[in-house]
């Protein structure tokens, strides 16, 4: 300290403190008001944005008022030197954090978006954000006059000898990350593996993905495993699909009555079910000269996998009420089976000569 402190030095620090603080204060206020107008908007992306600057933004401004202030007073050049760099770690800290806010919350908007159904992929959320906090840490050390080069080369060595320990988990990370990059498997998307396991994909994170089952359970999928694995997707190249219905008539049937009720069924079906395709064109296709009945197949448009269940059940119940209703049968299976009687054996006659006693 070069000389005591005085007066108007406390006074002017306190105007510093108080200047920061009350910028503090109106920058939080502004940021309210704008973060009221960003969710008026459809993109998400400003309201993390915003959100980020709230926590940055004062912060900054209370620390540039105890620079001020501390500037003000008659310091030592080391205290000096000392308090800013604390300052400086400070405000760095506030700044990557509001960063890995920010940027995890526009890299889980974006992957919400691309899947277009509930769910996020945490994996590339959670790679960003240490991502950003390793940079910020890095940073941190530099502004202390901490060297990072040996740092970074212990942790070189040190990566190879853990990623040799970890090779089954780094292998299910980057089959994540494949997978997700590929866009070949997103959350929401229904999948069914070669092995049985079928469901809606709730998340993928750096080790597995986990499918929600239609029963509500949780199925747990290494994600090295899923890259390896035989999969339909349902959900892609588009969520609307196709089931297939099998019905049978009778041979006596007016083939082209049929087709016309079965067609009118579909329509109603497709119009007043809730998950049905309203625009989907009636299809029937007849394939089948049966035992006892003419076969045939009709095409249902379904909205999502899961809706084909209800779709299925009540275009059963309507297309058997109206068949009854137009005398057309569904007949059962029959067989005929024919039994045979055995036939008595019948003695042959003796030749007359076999009846003469022997002299």
């Amino acid at each position: 300290m070069n000389r005591a402190v005085t007066l108007d030095d406390l006074i002017l620090t306190g105007i510093a403190l108080a200047a920061g603080l009350a910028l503090a204060f109106l920058s939080r206020t502004l940021l309210l008001w704008l973060a009221k107008h960003a969710k008026r908007t459809r993109w998400s992306g400003d309201d993390v944005i915003v959100d980020a600057l709230r926590t940055v933004v004062p912060w900054a401004a209370i620390a540039g008022g105890i620079a001020a202030g501390a500037a003000v007073l008659p310091l030592t050049r080391t205290l000096q030197h000392h308090v800013n760099q604390v300052l400086t770690v400070w405000l760095i800290a506030v700044v990557t954090l509001s960063a890995a806010r920010v940027i995890t919350g526009l890299v889980r908007t974006v992957t919400q978006s691309r899947s277009g159904v509930a769910g996020s992929a945490t994996i590339f959320v959670n790679i960003t954000r240490i991502l950003v906090l390793a940079i910020g840490f890095l940073v941190v050390l530099q502004t202390l006059g901490i060297s990072v080069a040996p740092l970074l080369t212990a942790l070189g060595v040190g990566g190879l000898a853990v990623a040799l320990a970890l090779q089954d988990t780094l292998a299910n990370l980057f089959a994540g990350i494949h997978i997700l990059a590929s866009r070949t498997v997103q959350p929401g998307d229904y999948i069914r593996l070669s092995s049985g396991e079928e469901g809606y994909v709730e998340d993928i994170n750096w080790r597995q993905t986990t499918v929600r089952q239609l029963s509500n359970n949780l199925v747990v999928i290494p994600n090295g495993q899923l890259a390896k694995t035989n999969m339909t997707n349902y959900t892609r190249p588009e969520q609307q699909l196709t089931v297939l219905v099998q019905v049978g008539v009778g041979y006596d049937s007016d083939l082209e009555h049929v087709e016309r009720v079965t067609a009118e069924v579909v329509t109603e079906v497709m119009r007043e079910i809730t998950g049905a395709v309203p625009e989907h064109e009636p299809a029937i296709r007849f394939h089948t000269f049966g035992d006892s009945r003419i076969g045939f197949t009709v095409i249902l448009g379904v909205g999502e996998f899961s809706d084909q269940y209800r779709i299925k059940h009540e275009f059963i119940k309507r297309l058997h009420k109206r068949y009854r209703q137009e005398g057309i049968t569904i007949p059962a299976p029959t067989r005929t089976v024919s039994l045979k009687q055995p036939t008595a054996t019948v003695p042959h006659p003796r030749h007359p000569e076999d009846h003469q006693l022997p002299r």
